[in-house]
């Protein structure tokens, strides 16, 4: 579901960057527009993270390869940066996983600026979350911030039947291809001429069963985010990133979010990210799980 973000706007239309948030609805459905808010309006959040010695990050859960549970231990990408940030502020790093909701506007509102209504705990910085003109402008309660890597829609696929060189989503009329349920992926396979690649696609609850079965040689290809397909090839598979015709938005930017009143610490959080994809260390973090780096531009 993570990969869904704002699917349905990306298969309509780009995203409209005007100038301000006039007219885009925010919070619990109200109208209203961000506040621009200096860097010389200091809170006190940065210095209670300090002075008590730990901050708290929420990560998805089950989230291969950036945030899951693995011999007992958080491991991952988000879980790995969370605690290079930590380390640049001089703290220790504390996570909690959390479910994908129906969209990011839910997460945001779940673990940053408000809580669930049962158990909730606020999280001071949350991986994993869209930079987005439109986003930010619908959740002013949260700063988005912290870019780190260019997320990408990719196929991978089996050599074997692929021994050209990767299909186009063309050959889905022809070949079986695995989606995860209610994705970008899967919505933008499905709405390809009227439907037409619909009776090749097979539908999994999570990528990882996905690209299980292509190792298994149940499907030819496998669509979805190139990070997660990256981190399920073995030999005799490959990943590539054609051409997707009619998706408005293949590849997007992935950040981090911080409540809106908690302005330094999102700046000292971006400065210690911004700091680590320029030194290599965001590189060697993605390289640690085999993936490919994708570096942002900012």
């Amino acid at each position: 579901m993570r990969c869904c973000l704002a699917a349905l706007a990306f298969l309509i239309a780009p995203p409209t960057f005007a100038q301000n948030c006039e007219g885009v609805k925010s919070g619990l459905e109200a109208y209203g527009k961000p506040q621009n808010t200096a860097r010389d309006i200091v809170g006190q959040s940065l210095d209670d993270i300090i002075e008590r010695g730990w901050m708290m990050f929420a990560v998805y859960e089950d989230y291969a390869p950036y945030s899951w549970m693995k011999d007992g231990s958080l491991v991952g990408i988000d879980v790995d940066l969370g605690r290079l940030i930590a380390q640049d502020l001089g703290v220790e790093a504390r996570f909690f996983q959390t479910a994908a909701d129906e969209n990011v506007d839910a997460d945001l509102r779940n673990n940053v600026w408000r809580g669930k209504l049962i158990s909730g705990q606020i999280a001071n910085v949350m991986m994993h979350v869209p930079y987005d003109h439109e986003l930010g402008c619908r959740n002013e309660q949260v700063v988005l911030t912290g870019q780190y890597f260019n997320e990408k829609i990719a196929i991978a696929y089996r050599d074997d039947v692929y021994p050209d060189g990767g299909p186009t989503p063309a050959y889905f009329r022809y070949d079986k291809v695995g989606v995860e349920n209610d994705t970008l992926a899967d919505f933008y396979l499905a709405s390809i001429a009227n439907g037409l690649m619909v009776p090749n696609m097979v539908r999994f609850d999570h990528i990882d069963d996905a690209m299980a079965a292509l190792r298994d040689k149940q499907v030819a290809a496998v669509t979805g985010p190139i990070g997660q397909l990256e981190h399920g090839l073995v030999d005799g598979l490959s990943v590539h990133q054609p051409p997707l015709v009619g998706l408005a938005k293949s590849q997007w930017t992935l950040g981090v979010a911080v409540r809106h009143n908690w302005r330094p610490l999102g700046y000292t959080v971006d400065d210690a990210i911004r700091a680590a994809v320029n030194d290599g260390r965001m590189a060697d973090i993605f390289a640690s799980y085999g993936l490919q780096f994708n570096p942002p531009e900012w």
